[in-house]
Parts: structure tokens; C-alpha cells; sequence
């Protein structure tokens, strides 16, 4: 009921509605224009014509996807006026505008803490060429350096990782920063808040931080004070408002939790009960994550604080956040091959996040193996896969066999016909829903984080990741890919022939405006 709740929230307050909107004021104003200009018609004709060739033109000059282009392109042209009305009102959105700035200004005061050790690049480069690419372009552009000295270990569930979460958050001598999507009250937080409130009281910094989108249905609007009680400084990152703005489409979908600056988690998991299947609700949950420990985490310390410090007016410490030079390593936490933890903003006019996928799939020699809930994909993503399975790579995607979103199960299966004729292998969970973003690629090469393949998580959506290469964890990932693959059921041409005929003609048509929901 709560998932159904926050979905009508989506679409009340996201562009779909503006054009529904719009096309019920277009209707109210040709009925009015009948009647008001009677013989006159003619001129207000024209003039729709001139106001979307003159959008049409303005969009297809904008440096977006073109997938983005044609989904604007639509309501412009079946809804003219109000369709030009909604292009401009997006285009202008001084809050968005004022958001980007201040998180600009908060990340370029971290950028003097995540500088590149050039003897690891300069090692990397002499060991793979080709990788070298790869990491100039997550450092210069993005900002995200590529170190060694770090241990990392593979959860193949979300119980797994919340088990370990739990003995790093109760060894907490310093500090804890939490950032995640979701929050919910039930088994998993009301266990981490115990040892929250029990660290904060004994002195640990501990700073919390969640997505507004929790605040429809999860929590109530002024938790962030119920923990403020408790000692643990809290925020929500852009609070939800029933008012009509595209700045609520920027959510935060990250996934962080940092302790003492040597250790850090992401993947997939939120912090409620069905991420650890403590709650059932569309069959087995399916999850990922991934910890760190060494020099990387320092990256996930920086990112914490760029999102958090978009609202604070004080100076922070960033010094006293930064990974002990002389972090001891536990038996069976040797340190082994290159790892770079990243983000993906939606201001810097970069997919970070798209762009590690896409050079895993083009410089892949054997295979390219992903697991991901969603399969939304711009014509780039689409390619890549296709490409890659073209010229012989063994491309296999993992999706659910339960959906949790019913409008993106029939948006995905509208690329299934197109892949599969490619060469690409897709196959679903049976047991339920997936839920987990891994790439994995060739024995060698990773990518575990909270990005999914669909246009909110590469376009719209801060997003964080983490890509190992010569790791030894990437022998845990390959065996967990393919001990769920036994789990799956394939997807074949014949089995696409086989959906009803409703669904597929509904996905259609929702591709038509897929980038825009």
C-alpha cells in the first residue's frame, strides 16, 4: 500500500502529470478558442505551429540524449501550447539551478582531499593500457581517484551485508556517517539505532542522512528531530513538498555508511526490512553490496560530506575525516588490486555512472555478465549491449521475475525482442525480485553500487558506485552470478511472443515517454 502511495505521489507531482495537465488545459482552451475567435481560428492555428517548430528546434540543439529529445518532442507537438509551456518551465527552474550551485561549491572543497597517487596510476597503466583510460576519465572529470591499499568483501545478500554493517557500526571509535535512500522502522533500523544511540552517547560522531522521499510514507516529516534527541545529527536531502517543481526529480538513491574513515558500504540495500527478507513483499529479495577498508574509503568520506554540506553555513573539518596512513589490516584483509569508488550527480552534465558500464561492455573480451531490477535504456546503453554480444562477448542480464513496478516490468520487456535477436542472454529470478547493480566482466573487472540500467538512475538520480579491478573479490562476485543464474528462468523470442498483447502494446507506449517518467 505504501509503494502504491508513493508511486501516485511520483505521478501527481513529476512531469507525467504536467502532461496530463496540460492536455486537459489544451482541450479547455481550443474548446474556448471555438467559441471566442469563431471565425478567426485560422491565426491561433498558425500560431501553435510557430511555438512548437520553434521548442522543436530549441530541443533538438540541446546537448541531451536523444531519447530525451523524442520524449520532449511528443507533448510539444500533441499539446503545443502547453506542451511549450511545460519545456520552458522545466528550463527554468531557479531552484534546481540554486541546488547544482551549492553542491558545486561544497564537492570543489573536497577536491584538494581526493587527489591522484601517481605512482598507483602510473602502475595501473603499465599493467593494462586500456584501464588507464577508464581512470583518467573518473579522476579529471569526475573527480573520483583510483588507489590501491584497500580490502574489499562481497555480500551476496542484504542480510549478509547487514550482519557485517552491524559489527563495524559497534566498533565505532570516532565517527559514523549513514546516507541512504530509504529508511523504514521495523527490524533492520530499529537495530542500528540501538547502536547509534549507544555510540553517540559515548562520544562517536554520528550523522544521518535520507532521501525526503521517505518522508511520504516512511517516516513522518520531523523524524530528523526524534533523532536529533538521541544525539545523532539528521537531515533529509531535498524534503518532498506538495508543490508543483522539477527539483523533486533529483533524488538522492545513494547508499553510504562510513565508519571511522576506514571502512565504508554501498550497494543496493536500504535500510528496511525487505532489503534483508525480514519482510516479504515481491517473493525472495534479491541484493548486493560491497565494503571497503584502506585508502579508497576516503572517497565515500568526501562524497558524505559534499551532500551533507550543500545546507550548512559552517566550515567543515574535513582533515579529521580522513583515513588513519597507518590502518592495520585483520588476517584474510590483504589488500589486492586497484579499486575507485565514484558518484554520479545529475548537474555535471556527465552519466559517470553509464560511462563505467559502457567501458566495461566495449572493451570486454569474454564476457559481460549484469544483474539489474530495471532495463529503461537510452540508445547508447542499447548498442553497447548489442555490439558487445555481436562480436562474440558473452553478454547475460539478470532481471526479477516479481516486479515491484509493474509500468517498468513492461517497459523492459519491450527491449527484450531487440536484445535477444542480438545475441544478448536475459533471464529472471524466479524466486522473486532483484534488486542487486552488478557488472562484472572477464575474471577481472567489477562494478557494485546503486545504479541502475534505466533513465532516472543514469540521468536524474545521485548515485555512487564502486569498480574493482584485479581484486580478489571478484571471484566471490562471479560465483554468487552464477549461483543465482541457476535460480533464473530464460527468456527466449518465444517467450516475448507469449506476453499478452496489452502489455506489450502499454510498454510501447510508455517507452514513448520513458526518459520524462
Amino acid at each position: 500500500m505504501k509503494k502504491k502511495l508513493r508511486s501516485l505521489f511520483r505521478i501527481v507531482f513529476g512531469r507525467t502529470a504536467f502532461v496530463i495537465l496540460g492536455l486537459a488545459l489544451q482541450m479547455w482552451v481550443f474548446v474556448e478558442a471555438f467559441r471566442i475567435l469563431n471565425g478567426h481560428l485560422h491565426y491561433f492555428y498558425i500560431l501553435c505551429i510557430l511555438l512548437s517548430a520553434a521548442a522543436v528546434i530549441a530541443i533538438l540543439n540541446e546537448p541531451i540524449d536523444s531519447s530525451f529529445k523524442m520524449a520532449w518532442i511528443i507533448p510539444v507537438l500533441v499539446i503545443p501550447v502547453f506542451g511549450v509551456l511545460l519545456y520552458i518551465f522545466v528550463q527554468m527552474q531557479f531552484q534546481t539551478k540554486d541546488l547544482a550551485r551549492r553542491l558545486k561549491n561544497s564537492s570543489a572543497k573536497t577536491w584538494p582531499y581526493l587527489g591522484q597517487n601517481k605512482e598507483v596510476r602510473e602502475e595501473l597503466k603499465a599493467c593494462d593500457g586500456r584501464m588507464a583510460g577508464l581512470v583518467d576519465y573518473l579522476g579529471r572529470t569526475a573527480g573520483f581517484p583510483v588507489y590501491k591499499n584497500t580490502y574489499a568483501e562481497y555480500f551476496p545478500l542484504g542480510e549478509d551485508m547487514f550482519e557485517r554493517l552491524m559489527e563495524e557500526l559497534k566498533g565505532a571509535q570516532k565517527f559514523i556517517f549513514m546516507e541512504f535512500f530509504i529508511i523504514d522502522r521495523g527490524y533492520m533500523w530499529d537495530e542500528i539505532i540501538k547502536v547509534l544511540e549507544e555510540k553517540a552517547g559515548a562520544g562517536v560522531e554520528v550523522r544521518v542522512m535520507y532521501d525526503g522521499m521517505c518522508c511520504l510514507m516512511l517516516l513522518p516529516f520531523h523524524y530528523p528531530r526524534t533523532l536529533e534527541r538521541k544525539g545523532i545529527r539528521c537531515k533529509m536531502f531535498s524534503p518532498i513538498r506538495p508543490v508543483l517543481s522539477t527539483h523533486q526529480n533529483y533524488r538522492d538513491h545513494r547508499k553510504i555508511a562510513v565508519i571511522d574513515g576506514h571502512t565504508a558500504f554501498t550497494g543496493g540495500v536500504n535500510l528496511a526490512d525487505e532489503y534483508i527478507n525480514r519482510k516479504v513483499r515481491f517473493g525472495h529479495w534479491k541484493d548486493t553490496a560491497v565494503m571497503i577498508k584502506g585508502d579508497s574509503v576516503k572517497s565515500f568520506t568526501m562524497m558524505f560530506l559534499q551532500m551533507w554540506n550543500v545546507t550548512e553555513q559552517r566550515e567543515e573539518e574535513y582533515e579529521k575525516y580522513l583515513p588513519p596512513s597507518d590502518l592495520p589490516f585483520l588476517p584474510g584483509q590483504s589488500p589486492q588490486g586497484y579499486i575507485i569508488p565514484y558518484g554520479d550527480s545529475p548537474f555535471d552534465k556527465e552519466q559517470v555512472g553509464e560511462q563505467v558500464y559502457l567501458d566495461m561492455l566495449n572493451q570486454a573480451t569474454r564476457y559481460v555478465h549484469i544483474m539489474t531490477p530495471y532495463l529503461i535504456l537510452d540508445d547508447g546503453m542499447k548498442d553497447a549491449l548489442q555490439y558487445a554480444a555481436k562480436r562474440g562477448v558473452d553478454v547475460k542480464i539478470i532481471m526479477p521475475h516479481i516486479p515491484d513496478k509493474k509500468y517498468a516490468y513492461l517497459l523492459a520487456r519491450t527491449y527484450y525482442p531487440e536484445l535477444l535477436k542480438a545475441g544478448v542472454q536475459i533471464f529472471e529470478y524466479e524466486p522473486g525480485f532483484v534488486h542487486a547493480k552488478v557488472f562484472v566482466s572477464d575474471d577481472e573487472k567489477a562494478a557494485v553500487g546503486t545504479i541502475n540500467l534505466d533513465f532516472r538512475s543514469l540521468y536524474l538520480h545521485f548515485e555512487c558506485g564502486v569498480f574493482l579491478y584485479q581484486n580478489q573479490v571478484i571471484e566471490a562476485i562471479c560465483k554468487d552470478y552464477h549461483a543465482t543464474l541457476k535460480k533464473c528462468i530464460p527468456v527466449t523470442l518465444e517467450t516475448c511472443r507469449r506476453y499478452h498483447w496489452v502489455g506489450r502494446k502499454v510498454g510501447r507506449l510508455l517507452r514513448l515517454i520513458a526518459p520524462l517518467m
